[in-house]
């Protein structure tokens, strides 16, 4: 009998599909197995390479698949989707998924840990949170504006929102001011709920190492430091600093071709989590250059001083992954770089 190499997983919530390889590619079996099955079917089979792709519940498959002995890799979707042949359905994506787990040129996705995945909920729970304030805020603004009571944007200026409502008595209908007390409610609710993770993200970045040298960099704070600890592969998946922030979506894209290059806007690609909190941090760096000055002869004043501030603000993104990858790979906490004469 031709022994398995490779199975491909279509993971699913209830009805899964697998598709076993041989290692010339040619198909072993193919079957559909329900939840309960999965466990029992790969402690049956022999040590073989397992891929799926890296989507919702990959990483506990992964977790649980890999106590087998299997080596299980994960695949980004947009990498197996050039595999699929014509038609879509569970057999041909499980297909797809082992054809591409073969090729030696595939990149995969690290597998992470409960702790990882716990770290990761709490910070999108966070992020969740402070999304629901922030619309609760503008739709507070918004109704208030029909009724001419404006306030500046912002969760800073909630309280003189809340002052407007409650010294408007006569002006804002009763009716109007009750709702307007529930929205604060809500927003006091989530601001509490907030703080409280805020509060547990700082703890754990007290206890981490790593977080604790990432966070002596210009721009990167706990949140920052804790999101690139939580959700970037080890160091050592990435040949160098441009590679981690080419998987962040940081570098520009290419079109080129005839010899000639052509480098537009990043590509976007990749970790948008860490990728929008380094463009923050890099435009808070590059406002406050704007106000007190950077330092003379530094990459930073040169860039300011022939470009707009965003694009200014995105490299400066880019050279903070390159600088964070160098001190999650060699343990070393930020140094500050040298200025030009």
């Amino acid at each position: 009998m031709v022994e398995v190499s490779v199975i491909g997983v279509d993971l699913a919530k209830n009805v899964f599909q697998v598709h076993g390889a041989a290692a010339d590619g040619s198909v072993v079996f193919r079957r559909k197995l329900r939840r309960g099955q999965v466990l029992s079917f790969f402690a049956a089979q022999p040590v073989c390479t397992v891929a799926m792709e890296a989507c919702a519940s990959a990483h506990y498959w992964a977790r649980a698949i890999g106590e087998f002995g299997h080596t299980v890799k994960l695949i980004p979707p947009a990498y197996v989707k050039p595999f699929v042949k014509r038609q879509k359905s569970d057999a041909t994506d499980a297909e797809a998924i082992a054809e591409a787990a073969a090729r030696a040129t595939m990149r995969f996705v690290a597998v992470r840990t409960e702790a990882q995945q716990a770290s990761a909920m709490v910070y999108r729970t966070r992020d969740l949170f402070v999304r629901q304030r922030t619309q609760a805020i503008n739709a507070l603004r918004g109704h208030l504006a029909e009724f001419g009571v404006v306030a500046p944007t912002g969760v800073a200026h909630v309280g003189l929102l809340t002052a407007l409502i409650e010294g408007k008595e006569g002006v804002l209908p009763d009716a109007v001011v009750e709702l307007a007390r529930v929205l604060l409610a809500q927003i006091d609710d989530l601001s509490t709920r907030i703080d409280t993770l805020d509060k547990e993200i700082r703890e754990r970045a007290a206890q981490d190492e790593a977080v604790a040298r990432l966070m002596t960099m210009p721009g990167i704070g706990v949140i920052t430091a804790t999101a690139l600890v939580t959700f970037a592969p080890a160091p050592e998946v990435f040949a160098k600093g441009r590679d981690f922030a080419a998987w962040l979506g940081l570098t520009p894209r290419q079109h080129s071709t005839g010899g000639r290059e052509r480098l537009g806007r990043i590509t976007r690609m990749g970790q948008r989590d860490i990728r929008r909190l380094l463009i923050t941090g890099a435009v808070a760096v590059v406002r406050w250059a704007a106000r007190k000055g950077a330092p003379e002869g530094s990459w930073l004043a040169r860039m300011m001083a022939k470009k707009p501030r965003m694009l200014v603000a995105v490299a400066l993104a880019n050279r903070m992954a390159r600088m964070a990858w160098a001190m999650m790979s060699k343990n070393e906490s930020y140094r500050v770089p040298a200025t030009v004469a």
